[in-house]
């Protein structure tokens, strides 16, 4: 089952760096700043702890922001799934 929510930022784990493209994250920083996010990241949630592995550009854009909290699409996953992600 898949939900949205509202995550405090500090709250998701990124365990894989990526390299953004500041004209992207500049680009998303104003669309936010107007609009609002249109799309929110996907995390999985294992353990109570919250995972994002895509949305780089846009939770990059939210911390420059200054937002404290990131829409993000919910899934819950066991242990065996984050590992998969992380191989």
């Amino acid at each position: 089952m898949v939900e949205i929510r509202e995550i405090q930022l500090r709250q998701i784990r990124r365990p894989l760096p990526r390299e953004n493209d500041p004209d992207k994250v500049a680009a998303l920083m104003e669309s936010i700043a107007k609009e609002g996010l249109r799309e929110p990241i996907d995390v999985l949630e294992v353990d109570g702890q919250y995972y994002g592995f895509s949305g780089c550009h846009r939770f990059e854009a939210h911390q420059r922001l200054g937002k404290e909290t990131i829409k993000c699409r919910v899934r819950r996953a066991p242990r065996s799934v984050l590992q998969r992600h992380l191989a």
